[in-house]
């Protein structure tokens, strides 16, 4: 029996992960797996101020550090909200209203569901 909970990816974010390096995406993918499985990943922060729940994978490799922002707090699935390329030390204001807009929208579509 497969008990992974499901990924669902919110708007360009499997496209953007696609574009992180081999290393940072295999790294993502595995971080992500441990999601599903139940599991934190390795390294993780809260981003509570863009949505109840809402945390990011924190990867770093030779080529730069890269976030994959995530919700795993509703039993149907795992929404990755944006994965990005971090370019200075703090989430920029564009990272975190993506991540923000993402989020709302989920809430939204879930609310309507009901």
């Amino acid at each position: 029996m497969n008990n992974e909970k499901e990924i669902r990816w919110v708007g360009s974010s499997y496209d953007d992960i696609l574009e992180f390096p081999a290393e940072a995406r295999r790294e993502a993918g595995f971080q992500l797996g441990r999601l599903q499985v139940g599991l934190d990943p390795e390294d993780w922060k809260p981003f509570d101020d863009l949505g109840p729940g809402v945390r990011e994978v924190r990867i770093r490799d030779a080529r730069g550090i890269y976030r994959v922002m995530y919700v795993a707090k509703f039993e149907e699935a795992i929404y990755v909200l944006h994965c990005f390329q971090k370019q200075t030390q703090a989430t920029s204001k564009q990272d975190k209203e993506v991540t923000a807009v993402r989020y709302r929208a989920i809430v939204r579509e879930r609310k309507a569901q009901t």
